[in-house]
Parts: structure tokens; C-alpha cells; sequence
């Protein structure tokens, strides 16, 4: 049997009173009543044209638009975190389809909008966004003319919104439902995908052996399915990238954040160039586990066989302490989540795996979600949430439309939060063995949200592109692909069981999100620029990056990060962050050749 390990965050869940009383407040409703109706008034205002109107006038549109989108934003957020804690109870999925339903039908009414500002001619375009009355909305407005070759007529914009809600959007749910109900069979228990998963880190190697081995037969069980959803999502990003006129199948993508197919290129090409030093501290990870060959499922095994633990309660103190040295602001930010509820951090049934953080809308506060072990490395992801939700809480300033960051810098804050997290445990820790240990994971984790997260968008590249020339994938098609791309990365250091070809199939962000992935290297490697420049200037760098996360979405990344003395631009940039991934290695290594 498989014990399970108390953390104390069994009772830990968020209160979504802050929105909503229940499912069946009466306010969703009336909410969702008022944003139809101002939808309707909106269209009756506006859709005449916008050839009339002032920079002035224009401003006040852009004011009706965010506030029929927040209180649209308010509801979707209540249904969606209401859902993803209850992805097993048919009502939860219910209420959040007809919230998608009726939100689609409400947002068909403002398409127009849309559409009549790329109408609008770039002279007369440009004269408006020079105008001081525009200033809150000229970055969102530039960016939204960049759609101007892709956007299609109302009517059809319209069809297209209408049939995702019953397309694509299915699909996912029935993805995320598929995982959510599974239960992988494990030495007489059956267990949730997040408790397998949490088991590939355990210091008992035949323990990781049979979670890799369950977790490989339940996903087989259901490939069917799994494939399915798979084949619809790329089916559907294909016709969508047709009838779009995007030149390829990253194009929407790279436009969202900000981020030029090009810059996209050279980042690719600088993590691949250093695959070698994944395969370097695998083999050293081999020498230090006394193992051969390193199985996959060897990966994330600590270093020492009597692992810390870390109760939730530790587990706060650390995460703030971290963020309080680095600035009492953001840490007085951060101890409001925990002290009102603002995480839901317990392992429970029908939630579904993983972690995020909502935004929700700027008049609330954003929520996390965790799936809490009492691992390090659960450690690592609640201080990784937790950066997101201060950089979303403080990014509120900005408006419900401006406050959303591009991926590219949307993952600065939480990778922040997970090196000061990081570099507290270390200066905490005194014995030697469990340094290192901690050092072992730190290297895992950064690989594996720089490395890794790059093997799979090139995975995601070929299968995209695979789907585009060969038609419906079969599962063993998919498989193909994921070990060609996976394994690449490795060299020889790694040997993988039969049954790791099929670990595509869980991935909820090539469903639910295709391309997303490569912002976690982007955002990696920038946050590594970042701490070296804050460790050259502490005292001088904590200023702009506050006010860097307070800028939101509301300028270019480049502009952004220019708050904190470091130009995205540079060609240095990711030869530096990676140089720095090199020198962690160089320390493990000494390290290990000390004991």
C-alpha cells in the first residue's frame, strides 16, 4: 500500500465568496443580464461607425467595452475555479458551458468593434493613438490592428466564435474530464494523476519505478480517447490558422505575445545548442544515485533517500520569508493569499492536477491553485503561483484589459519567486548532503522548465505540422514524434521505459493552450538576466521591478522589461542565462566531488 503523507493542507481551500455567494447567487445572473443588455446598448452607440468620434470619444468606448468584459470576466472566473475543484460533479461542467454559451453570444454583439477599428485607415488611426485623451489604451489598440489581415467579416467572426463553444471548447472538457476521473491502479490503491505524479520524486526507486509503470498503463487505457481530443485540437488550430490566413501554425500565438517569429527562432536555437548540458548532469545525477542506466523515472529523485518534508505551514514561511527579504511590499501582498483564502492548495478527488494562477478581474484579487505534497518541489510551485498571483494583483492598476501580460513576461514573477524561494532553503540549510540535494532539484527544475519545455514545443512544432500534411495522427505517430523530440535532449544519459511514449497524451497545454510552452524557457531564462542584475544592484533593482509587474500588459515586453535595466533585445540574453545554468552544474558538481 501507499501511505499518505499529512501536510496540514488538507483543510486548505479558497473561499470564491469574494465573487460569487454560491452557484446559484442570483448576482451571476443579474450580472450577466446587465453585461447583455450594455452589449446591446453598446452595439446600438457604435456600430454606425467610429469615423465621428474624437480621441476623447474613442476613450470612453474603450471605458463600456472593459467594464462589459470584467463583469463578463467576474462570472467566467467564478465558474471556471467553481469547475476545475469539481471537474468529477456534472453540474460544475454544466454551469461552465452555459456561462461559455451565453458569454459567446454576448461577446458576437461587440465583434463589430473590432472590426471597424481595423477598418479604420492608419493615418487617421495613428492621429488618435498620438492623442493624450488615448494614452491608456494606445498599446492595446496598436496591437489589436496587428489582427487587421487575420480578422474575417462580423458574420463570420460570429460563426466562428459560435462553434468553438461546441468545437474546440468540448474537447478540452472532455480532455480535462478524461484525467480528472482516471485513477492508476497502484500497489493496491488508486490513485489521482497528481498523487502518481508526485510519486516520480520519491527517494524509493522500485516506489518511482511502479508510479512511472501505473501512470503509463492508465494513460495507454485511454488513448483512444486522449488521441481523439488530440487529432480534434489540431484539426481545429489548422482550420482556424486557414481561415485566419495565419502563415503558420505558431503565427497567432507569437502575435499575443508580442514576440517576433524570429526572436522565437533564436531562443529555440540557443536552448538546443546547449542540450549537452542536460546530458552532463544526468550522468553525474547517475554517479550520485549510484544507478546505471538512469531511468527516466530516476529524473526528479532526490539526491538523498531521507528527503525533507515541508508541512504547508513551513511551507508559508519559507515562500513569504523569501518574498519579505526581497521586498516587504510584495511580501505583505503575498501573505494576504494565504491569510484570506486565497489558495486552494488540498488534494481532493475530483480537482483537477496541476497548478495556476487566475487573474479573475482588477475589483477582486486573483486565486491559486496548487495540488499540496509537502515535496520541495511543491514548495518551489506554490512560491512559482504565488509570483504570479502579486504580479497579477499588482498589474490590477491597469484595467481588466490592459492588466493581462504576454507569456513572454508573464512568467518573470513566478520564476522570480521560485530562485528567492530557492536561494532562502539554501541559506537555511547547513548539512551538506541535503544542500546538495536541494541544489539537484533546483538544476531539475530549472531544466525542466528551460530544456524540457522546449523539447515539447518541438514537439508541438512537428506534430502540428505532421497533422497539417499527413492527416489524423495515430497514437503511435504521436508517440514517434514525442520520443523523437524528447530523448534528443538527453544523449545517452537517460533510458526510458517502454511505456514513457506515451506521456504526450497528459499534457493539458498542447490541448488546451498550443504554443504556449515555449514562454516557460522565454520566461527562464529572462528571470536568470533578471537575478544576476539584481544581485549586482539589490537596493537599486527592487524599484523597477515593481514597477515593471505593476506595468501589466499595458506596454511592449521590451518596454517592460526595460524598467529593470535589461534589453530583451540583447543577443547576449539567453547565451548569458544559460551560462549561468552551466555554473549551477560546475557547483553540483564540486559539490558532490567534496563528499
Amino acid at each position: 500500500m501507499v501511505k499518505q503523507v499529512m501536510t496540514g493542507a488538507e483543510n486548505i481551500h479558497w473561499h470564491l465568496q469574494d465573487l460569487y455567494t454560491g452557484m446559484d447567487d442570483p448576482q451571476i445572473e443579474a450580472d450577466m443580464r446587465w453585461a447583455n443588455t450594455e452589449a446591446e446598448n453598446f452595439a446600438r452607440r457604435y456600430r454606425p461607425g467610429l469615423d465621428d468620434l474624437d480621441a476623447a470619444e474613442l476613450a470612453v468606448a474603450m471605458q463600456k467595452l472593459e467594464a462589459i468584459r470584467q463583469r463578463l470576466g467576474r462570472v467566467g472566473a467564478f465558474r471556471y475555479l467553481s469547475y476545475v475543484t469539481h471537474a468529477d460533479q456534472p453540474g460544475y461542467g454544466a454551469a461552465l458551458q452555459a456561462y461559455e454559451e451565453a458569454a459567446t453570444s454576448i461577446n458576437n454583439q461587440l465583434i463589430f468593434f473590432d472590426i471597424a477599428w481595423n477598418a479604420v485607415d492608419d493615418a487617421r488611426a495613428e492621429a488618435w493613438l498620438q492623442d493624450p485623451a488615448l494614452a491608456t489604451w494606445a498599446h492595446l489598440l496598436r496591437n489589436w490592428r496587428k489582427y487587421r489581415n487575420h480578422l474575417r467579416s462580423e458574420s463570420e467572426e460570429q460563426i466562428l466564435s459560435e462553434k468553438r463553444v461546441t468545437g474546440r471548447a468540448l474537447w478540452e472538457r472532455l480532455f480535462d474530464e478524461t484525467l480528472t476521473e482516471m485513477r492508476f491502479q497502484l500497489r493496491g490503491k488508486a490513485m489521482t494523476e497528481q498523487e502518481v505524479l508526485t510519486l516520480l520524486s520519491n527517494p524509493d526507486r522500485s516506489l518511482r519505478h511502479d508510479a512511472a509503470e501505473s501512470l503509463s498503463t492508465g494513460l495507454e487505457s485511454r488513448l483512444h480517447t486522449l488521441t481523439t481530443c488530440f487529432n480534434a485540437i489540431l484539426a481545429d488550430k489548422a482550420l482556424d490558422d486557414r481561415l485566419r490566413a495565419y502563415p503558420h501554425w505558431l503565427s497567432e500565438r507569437n502575435l499575443s505575445n508580442e514576440i517576433s517569429d524570429n526572436m522565437v527562432e533564436a531562443l529555440e536555437a540557443a536552448v538546443v545548442s546547449r542540450y549537452s548540458l542536460v546530458a552532463r548532469y544526468y550522468r553525474l545525477k547517475a554517479k550520485l544515485l549510484r544507478v546505471s542506466p538512469l531511468m527516466d523515472y530516476d529524473r526528479y529523485a532526490p539526491i538523498s533517500s531521507e528527503a525533507r518534508r515541508y508541512d504547508w505551514a513551513e511551507c508559508q514561511r519559507i515562500v513569504l520569508a523569501a518574498v519579505h527579504d526581497f521586498s516587504p511590499e510584495l511580501g505583505a501582498i503575498g501573505q494576504r493569499f494565504f491569510a484570506e483564502h486565497w489558495i486552494d492548495a488540498a488534494l481532493a478527488p475530483g480537482k483537477r492536477g496541476g497548478a495556476f494562477a487566475h487573474p479573475v478581474t482588477p475589483d477582486v484579487h486573483p486565486y491559486l491553485m496548487v495540488n499540496y505534497t509537502g515535496t520541495v518541489r511543491d514548495v518551489m510551485t506554490v512560491a512559482h503561483e504565488l509570483g504570479h498571483g502579486i504580479h497579477q494583483y499588482l498589474a490590477r492598476e491597469q484595467g481588466y484589459l490592459n492588466a493581462d501580460t504576454p507569456l513572454t513576461t508573464a512568467e518573470t514573477a513566478s520564476v522570480f519567486g521560485e530562485m528567492l524561494t530557492f536561494e532562502r532553503l539554501m541559506r537555511e540549510e547547513q548539512d551538506p548532503q541535503q544542500r546538495l540535494t536541494l541544489l539537484c532539484g533546483k538544476i531539475e527544475d530549472t531544466f525542466a522548465t528551460v530544456f524540457r519545455q522546449m523539447a515539447m514545443h518541438r514537439f508541438e512544432v512537428v506534430m502540428h505540422q505532421a497533422r497539417r500534411t499527413e492527416g489524423e495522427l495515430s497514437k503511435e505517430r504521436l508517440a514517434e514524434l514525442w520520443m523523437q523530440t524528447q530523448t534528443e535532449q538527453f544523449a545517452d544519459s537517460i533510458q526510458f521505459s517502454p511505456g514513457y511514449r506515451w506521456w504526450w497524451s497528459y499534457i493539458p497545454h498542447f490541448i488546451g493552450s498550443p504554443g504556449y510552452v515555449y514562454a516557460y524557457a522565454f520566461g527562464e531564462l529572462l528571470t536568470l538576466a533578471l537575478i544576476q542584475r539584481y544581485r549586482d544592484n539589490p537596493a537599486g533593482f527592487v524599484p523597477g521591478y515593481i514597477a515593471m509587474l505593476k506595468l501589466g500588459g499595458s506596454k511592449a515586453p521590451a518596454e517592460v522589461v526595460a524598467e529593470t535595466g535589461v534589453d530583451l533585445d540583447s543577443p547576449q540574453l539567453w547565451s548569458q542565462a544559460l551560462d549561468y545554468l552551466a555554473s549551477l552544474v560546475d557547483e553540483a558538481e564540486a559539490l558532490a566531488g567534496a563528499r
